[in-house]
């Protein structure tokens, strides 16, 4: 398993360590909610040095871009990210992921998911049709994500970038904790608020980083947050995660993606996903919320009052803010509308549940 900067200090404070895509994640370190519970309340810090970052230079990287990604790279301003997709032909996604336009129309970072960084490469290399200066930094990129509605404040003695005003799906580069060259975002995947902090791993930069958040941090609350809560706190979102919600067989149009599906360049699948908008999807991922105890785990299946299978549950879980069980799933597009019933089936029951407006919370 493949470590990250951070790896010892989790085992050292007692977190619960588990593979995830490859390396030796955190899963919690006391438990999943009062982790979840510190995110909303004041601020949590999740190491996410396992995603995957490729910079993309030259007159060629925006092209390359627009090509391989659904969303329109060429609106972006330095200091801008997005949110965006790669399709393959048949218009599922191959990832979803984050475009940053650090010098427009030469430079760009694509930050990918952690499972998916050979295959998005690998992907993007064979696309380009005219030489694109391409470096995959994964490997020398650390990455901590603090998150929390009191994440800013706390950490702003730390930086010369103005944090506590930088908006959302913006980024902006200075020294963190004595470490320059730092890249400083505020994209989030827990909806409460926070920056995203990437680094180069050298000269104990990962060191100083986290001793300095925690020394300003923990006596006002902060706290480790491990993987567990991480997708509590994106579950009540209505976030997707690439292997559960997303996958290649699914589309935007179907994840409920067309938001960040610009037709009016061209892309890979295109024509694909402009035939399906104009057919109309046969399936669409909802969230629901069941109406009766018991947990909805990827892959069960979601029914109909009559027992005949309607769609899939790709997440779940017990709602540590709403006390409810919650889940997100692909079904048939006549049960998708909001307050829908539908059926979970667990084991030999079949647990009713609504289909809800999202995000949850």
């Amino acid at each position: 398993m493949k470590q990250t900067p951070f790896t010892e200090k989790h085992i050292a404070l007692g977190a619960k360590m588990a593979e995830f895509a490859g390396y030796h994640m955190p899963i919690s370190y006391t438990s999943i909610n009062e982790e979840h519970h510190a995110v909303r309340k004041v601020a949590g810090v999740f190491d996410v040095s396992h995603m995957g970052e490729f910079i993309l230079k030259g007159a060629n990287a925006l092209p390359l871009i627009q090509q391989v990604t659904t969303n329109d790279a060429s609106k972006l301003k330095n200091g801008q990210a997005q949110y965006s997709a790669l399709t393959n032909e048949q218009g599922g996604i191959i990832d979803d992921l984050l475009v940053y336009c650090i010098e427009e129309n030469k430079v760009y970072m694509l930050v990918v998911n952690a499972a998916n960084i050979e295959k998005d490469w690998n992907w993007i290399y064979q696309h380009q049709t005219e030489e694109v200066e391409m470096h995959n930094i994964s490997d020398q990129t650390a990455l901590l994500a603090v998150q929390g509605p009191k994440a800013t404040e706390i950490l702003q003695p730390l930086t010369d970038i103005d944090i506590i005003n930088l908006k959302y799906y913006t980024f902006a580069k200075g020294t963190f904790a004595g470490v320059d060259n730092v890249l400083i975002s505020a994209t989030g995947y827990t909806g409460a608020g926070g920056i995203e902090i990437y680094f180069e791993d050298k000269e104990g930069a990962a060191d100083k980083i986290w001793n300095a958040i925690f020394e300003a941090g923990r006596p006002k609350g902060l706290i480790p947050v491990g993987l567990a809560a991480r997708d509590t706190l994106r579950l009540e979102m209505g976030y997707c995660l690439y292997g559960n919600d997303l996958s290649d067989n699914t589309t935007p149009l179907e994840a409920g993606l067309g938001w960040v599906t610009k037709f009016t360049k061209t892309f890979t699948g295109k024509e694909v996903l402009e035939q399906q908008k104009a057919s109309g999807v046969l399936r669409r991922l909802v969230g629901f919320e069941l109406e009766e105890k018991g947990i909805p785990r990827q892959g069960y299946d979601i029914v109909d009052k009559d027992g005949s299978t309607i769609g899939v549950v790709t997440s779940g879980t017990q709602s540590p803010t709403l006390g409810k069980p919650i889940g997100l799933g692909y079904v048939k597009k006549e049960f998708a509308g909001i307050g829908s019933d539908i059926f979970i089936k667990v084991r030999d029951k079949q647990l009713a549940a609504k289909v809800v407006k999202m995000p949850f919370v």
